[in-house]
């Protein structure tokens, strides 16, 4: 009977106390995995001396059950240290005022257990900001200020908040893609006229590029909008007044009527 009862109580699913969350974020030409568990507070002391949660000053693994893991496809700088392709471990330190962050090889490890110093690739400090309009329930780590080469970690709990700057470049590897491929028969022109003005600021390539890809769809509006933003800060206004008027033309048969406010936008800039 007892064996019946524990492989009737195995069958039962529960909902986890702490549940795992995976989140994915495109990041430059790359991605970033971030794997955690997300405890909550139910009434706890947390980030205080000796508290229940995440005592100050103790080695903390960033969630709950397993240690957080984050992995990087490209290379990236985490708080300014450089950190290579692969997957990690962090860990951080709360503080009243700062927390030290570890980026450390023990993705594998059983929360703090199996932790060790030596595998630490990346430990710096940031600061840590508590604001009373802040009451979240839930761990939470999440991606902000998502820009081309740089964006935030967020670890929010309670009423606290610390951020963690992550940056990549990805535009020398870029470059070199979009001068690689233009020496081909498939020439991207689109694209490489899209790098030159929006990432590199090349508008002499760009404008280049943006006439090449014209040729080879002289109705397509978008392609018109670019040309006249890179002759915009090229200064050449009548240019970028007649491109703006044939983004017009061709997004009206188009019944776009997006294409058609943005140039008329530009229009009045001029």
């Amino acid at each position: 009977m007892l064996l019946a009862c524990n492989f009737l109580f195995a069958q039962v699913p529960l909902p986890q106390l702490s549940p795992t969350a995976t989140v994915t974020q495109n990041f430059g030409v790359g991605k970033i995995t971030l794997v955690y568990s997300r405890p909550s507070i139910k009434e706890r002391t947390l980030f205080a001396e000796n508290s229940d949660l995440a005592p100050l000053g103790k080695l903390w693994r960033t969630g709950a059950n397993a240690a957080t893991q984050l992995s990087f496809t490209d290379k990236v700088t985490f708080g300014g240290k450089n950190v290579d392709t692969g997957s990690y471990a962090l860990y951080t330190i709360p503080g009243a005022n700062e927390w030290e962050i570890i980026l450390n090889k023990g993705y594998n490890n059983s929360g703090t257990d199996g932790y060790k110093e030596s595998d630490d690739v990346a430990r710096f400090k940031v600061p840590a900001e508590n604001s009373t309009d802040l009451n979240v329930e839930t761990f939470t780590i999440e991606f902000l200020n998502i820009k081309a080469e740089s964006c935030d970690l967020a670890l929010i709990w309670g009423n606290t908040i610390v951020v963690i700057p992550i940056t990549t470049n990805f535009k020398d590897k870029a470059r070199a893609g979009i001068e690689a491929a233009l020496k081909t028969d498939k020439k991207p022109y689109w694209q490489a006229a899209s790098f030159y003005y929006e990432y590199d600021k090349d508008y002499a390539k760009a404008l280049e590029n943006v006439n090449h890809a014209i040729e080879t769809n002289k109705d397509a509006f978008f392609m018109y909008m670019l040309k006249a933003r890179i002759q915009k800060e090229l200064g050449d206004k009548t240019g970028a007044k007649a491109s703006a008027e044939k983004t017009i033309e061709l997004a009206t048969t188009a019944k776009n009527d997006d294409y058609i406010k943005q140039a008329n936008e530009l229009l009045k800039g001029l």
